[in-house]
């Protein structure tokens, strides 16, 4: 088994699939990059996707629970 871990944010890959630090679920790489990596990210993030733009963001997240929320 070939496991990697991300010294920035704990993001593990293992066998080459990306599993999310916080709760062990297989991840989006593409999400990831949207969410830390291409805000937080530095040379020591290991993530293919990183400085590719695409997958979920914070601008989307908040977009989609303003519009699931509206303000009265």
């Amino acid at each position: 088994m070939n496991t990697k871990t991300c010294k920035k944010c704990g993001a593990t890959w293992i066998n080459g699939e990306h599993y999310w630090s916080g709760t062990g679920k297989k991840g989006n790489e593409l999400d990831l990059a949207g969410l830390v990596c291409n805000k937080l990210g530095d040379d020591n993030c290991i993530n293919p996707c990183r400085g590719q733009d695409g997958g979920v963001t914070w601008e989307k997240r908040l977009t989609e629970l303003e519009k699931d929320h509206p303000a009265d």
